[in-house]
């Protein structure tokens, strides 16, 4: 067993065990930081991909930016045992039954999936690196990105021009 499966099987027991404490977690504000936890072990699996590019924009805009607007809107939100409605039997009933029935569907599609044989072959060793990322949204799809680019300053323009307070 080399280093990389070694990395490989503590960075999925991570993510696994941060994902289900994201659920179990009673607190909000415990789930969002379990939450960033998964996020970190999500982007080491990528750069164990050799995807350095996206290991990294996973972990600035996800664990970065999304979680601190989760947690705001959680500070905000001031959540309290007190103000939360109850549930009662029946519907923790249907939640089980739907999770029950989503978890058969997942095995029986899994089940004939033969995952082992199955291996991605690619030519070069740097197939996840940002210099060949730039290359091709540059040659090949530099008018889509142009395109978006302008939306997105459009989209600026357009949120300072109705966030703008009138005289």
């Amino acid at each position: 067993m080399n280093i990389s499966e070694i990395l490989f099987y503590f960075l999925s027991a991570m993510a696994l065990g941060s994902a289900i404490m994201v659920v179990v977690s009673k607190n909000a504000v415990h789930s969002v930081l379990w939450l960033i936890i998964t996020f970190f072990a999500i982007s080491g699996h990528y750069i164990l991909m050799n995807a350095q590019f996206l290991g990294i924009v996973n972990l600035i805009v996800y664990a970065g930016a999304i979680m601190v607007l989760f947690l705001f809107v959680i500070m905000l939100m001031n959540l309290n045992a007190d103000t939360e409605p109850k549930k009662n039997r029946w519907l923790k009933m249907a939640g089980i039954v739907a999770g029950g029935c989503l978890l058969l569907v997942l095995v029986a599609a899994l089940k004939n999936a033969e995952i082992r044989g199955q291996q991605a072959q690619f030519n070069e060793g740097n197939i996840g690196l940002i210099q060949n990322l730039g290359e091709v949204l540059f040659t090949e799809y530099v008018v889509p990105f142009e395109i978006s680019s302008i939306l997105f300053l459009s989209a600026m323009v357009g949120a300072v021009v109705i966030g703008k307070r009138g005289d």
